[in-house]
């Protein structure tokens, strides 16, 4: 489970990161649509592609297809996420493997992330609204709906659709604070606007159109990519939220005041942040179903056969048993509180409002289950209540 928490597991190189910040470009990159054609041969369609304009085709049929050009827009700055590596894609992404499979060897055999997944829209004068849209465009300079993708014409006569898994969002209830609640996932179309789920990820049909919800991303605003997910932070939002330097004083705090094993006497301390894949002697320990948090001991194993099984020696309560591992990544904090709390299994610890906040978002998993899952590694959440309050001895002195 060390293999994320905070950072890749390659480290951040290029346009491949953990963390992606958004700035004002040097020059205004946008596009907004214009020209429509409908065309009714192939030739035509790819005659109109390659006009160096940036352009959505929508096949309709054999002998029918809508290309919408776009022109430039000097307001806006347009950022574009994906899985491809070409120049078009600002941010690389790569699919996250949950921590249950934590060998290095789980090579991914087929990537479920679009190669151009979506793209962000941001305005160039304040309040520097960002806006999110489905499909990015590729080298050429194109999005190309193809004959079996969800696609229609609206009401207003513009052509949209929906690319093959599909760009989830959801935005929290209250922001991202202390006192948010998890919000309902939505899926974004190509042109923007906000639809029910699809019945699975990839159905030929499309959701209902949501009339009052927009796709204007807000603080705390998750979009899933199908393989990823991305939390998006505002300038302001991330203002007030712990720094890594408060992260580290946390740390330093908890370490101060002596934490013991109860059963060895032993003092424990969280490693320091950067030496976050290595167990440490002086390492704290917990078991996950009570909570007590020990050192190292190779007793109270229950059986051979469940190894993970272990016996508490303060209160007898069997459960996992594991390392622990501080929150690296400062983003994903609702508060400024103590590390107090556990998520399981995985043994990851932040404050209790930040713990509580993430055990209960469902993230999309797969192409139509939902659970909640550790925001450091992704590990799916299980117990009682996805996270435990970690229950310290002080020195006894």
């Amino acid at each position: 489970h060390s293999r994320y928490n905070g950072s890749l597991p390659n480290g951040d190189r290029g346009r491949r990161k953990s963390r992606f910040a958004l700035y004002k470009r040097p020059k205004a990159n946008g596009v907004k649509p214009s020209t429509v054609h409908v065309i009714s041969t192939p030739q035509a369609s790819k005659a109109i592609s390659c006009k160096g304009q940036h352009s959505i085709s929508y096949t309709l049929s054999r002998n029918q297809t809508v290309v919408v050009e776009y022109t430039h827009d000097k307001d806006t700055d347009m950022f574009q996420v994906g899985r491809s590596t070409e120049s078009p894609i600002d941010f690389v992404v790569t699919d996250t493997i949950s921590g249950s499979q934590n060998n290095d060897e789980t090579q991914i055999t087929q990537s479920t992330i679009s190669r151009f997944a979506c793209r962000i829209v941001c305005d160039r004068s304040p309040p520097y609204t960002a806006r999110i849209f489905a499909a990015g465009f590729d080298s050429s300079k194109n999005i190309f709906l193809g004959e079996k993708a969800a696609k229609w014409k609206n009401p207003d006569g513009h052509m949209d659709g929906l690319t093959t898994n599909g760009v989830l969002v959801m935005h929290p209830k209250g922001g991202f604070t202390e006192e948010s609640k998890p919000g309902v996932w939505r899926e974004i179309s190509v042109c923007g606007d906000v639809y029910t789920l699809r019945e699975t990820r990839s159905a030929q049909q499309r959701g209902k159109l949501v009339e009052n919800e927009t796709n204007v991303l807000q603080d705390g605003s998750l979009i899933d990519l199908c393989g990823a997910t991305l939390l998006w932070r505002t300038a302001d939002g991330l203002f007030h939220t712990p720094t890594q330097k408060h992260i580290e004083a946390l740390r330093q705090e908890i370490n101060a005041a002596r934490p013991q094993c109860p059963v060895g006497l032993n003092t424990l301390a969280f490693p320091s942040i950067n030496r976050k894949d290595v167990v440490e002697e002086k390492q704290p320990w917990a078991y996950l179903s009570c909570g007590h948090v020990h050192g190292y001991h190779n007793w109270g194993h229950r059986s051979d056969t469940e190894a993970n099984e272990r016996e508490c020696p303060m209160c007898r309560t069997i459960g996992p048993y594991v390392p622990l591992w501080l929150g690296c990544e400062a983003g994903f904090y609702v508060d400024a509180g103590p590390p107090t709390h556990a998520f399981t299994p995985c043994g990851h610890v932040c404050s209790e409002k930040s713990a509580k906040y993430w055990s209960q978002i469902p993230l999309p998993h797969g192409t139509h289950a939902f659970h909640a899952a550790c925001p450091f590694c992704a590990t799916q959440l299980s117990g009682e209540h996805n996270c435990v309050k970690l229950i310290f001895q002080g020195p006894i002195d």
